[in-house]
């Protein structure tokens, strides 16, 4: 009887994944990339935050190249015909907030992060621009320097995926 429960359990399963994917509702793929767009221009991420971290930018353009380059089929050129064109800017880099109270005592601080995009689609003569904002927390104890060296890592990977999937995942 219980392998019979088993089985059953296993067959909706695989029904209810067929029947979701063949409706076009939901896909397991990584980039939704319309079929006519193949190549893509990324620009350099400038940093016009008030505070400037002078590794973020090229780590971050660097991540954001790999990460198409890697995920999608587009190819990248430095051509204005581009059909996808992705230019960045660093807006905010703050690391003033405190949001953790220990002994009446700051114990964790706040480091803010946001990233303007403008995606340029010349195929269909459209631009889109959107914000990426992130909130990366560190201890009070540590100063700004010793916190950025911690963080930038999982700054440089956490902006670079949601600009990837605002642009690609439709998210």
């Amino acid at each position: 009887m219980k392998n019979k429960i088993s089985h059953i359990n296993i067959t909706l399963i695989l029904f209810f994944v067929i029947a979701i994917t063949s409706c076009g509702i939901y896909s397991f793929k990584d980039a939704v990339i319309p079929e006519n767009v193949k190549t893509i221009k990324i620009g350099f991420i400038e940093n016009k935050a008030r505070y400037v971290n002078p590794q973020l930018a090229p780590l971050l353009t660097d991540k954001l190249q790999q990460k198409i380059l890697g995920q999608t089929k587009l190819t990248r050129t430095n051509s204005d015909d581009a059909h996808y064109q992705i230019f960045a800017t660093i807006t905010n880099y703050d690391p003033t907030q405190t949001v953790g109270v220990s002994d009446r005592q700051a114990s964790t601080n706040r480091l803010t992060v946001t990233v303007h995009v403008v995606l340029k689609k010349t195929l269909e003569n459209k631009e889109q621009e959107f914000d990426v904002s992130r909130n990366f927390d560190f201890s009070a104890n540590l100063s700004l320097s010793q916190a950025e060296a911690q963080l930038i890592d999982d700054i440089v990977r956490n902006i670079s995926d949601d600009i990837f999937n605002q642009i690609f995942s439709n998210w």
